[in-house]
């Protein structure tokens, strides 16, 4: 047997700190398309090219009517992976679905890495010099009110 693993971490939207909510024409949806085209194919892997640019893995076509490539269900890096009884026991029967699914491509931005880094760590010690300025004014005010510390 094979188990589908769908990783759904980056959809939705946070509405508070811990609840991130979900748009159903679009990404419930997608995700419940996702599990009926797995369930309704049988198992052919073959590599192909998705019209994302990925690599994905076929598991193979609808087993009723007519077939159409869009039809398939396909591993989609950083959103869903069949995945075998075999890799699930040599992932010592971890579940988490980032192990299975991956991480997707990331495009690359044209800025070379050490231009990027040192522009980066310059908006850094920027940040870390504003957070002290103002811990040293909340000190302050606190302070003006009889709460030092």
């Amino acid at each position: 047997g094979e188990i589908l693993f769908i990783d759904a971490r980056k959809m939705g939207t946070m509405v508070d700190r811990k609840h991130r909510e979900l748009d159903y024409e679009t990404e419930i949806k997608y995700i419940a398309d996702t599990y009926h085209k797995w369930k309704k194919t049988i198992p052919q892997p073959v590599a192909i090219d998705n019209e994302l640019g990925m690599v994905a893995e076929s598991r193979g076509v609808y087993q009723i009517g007519k077939h159409e490539e869009k039809e398939r269900y396909r591993d989609i890096k950083g959103f869903c992976k069949s995945a075998t009884l075999d890799e699930v026991r040599s992932h010592e029967y971890i579940l988490t679905p980032g192990r299975y699914v991956g991480i997707e491509k990331q495009a690359d931005d044209g800025e070379p890495f050490d231009e990027k880094m040192n522009r980066l760590t310059g908006e850094l010690a920027e940040m870390f010099a504003k957070r002290k300025s103002l811990e040293e004014e909340i000190r302050k005010r606190l302070g003006a009110i009889g709460y030092e510390f």
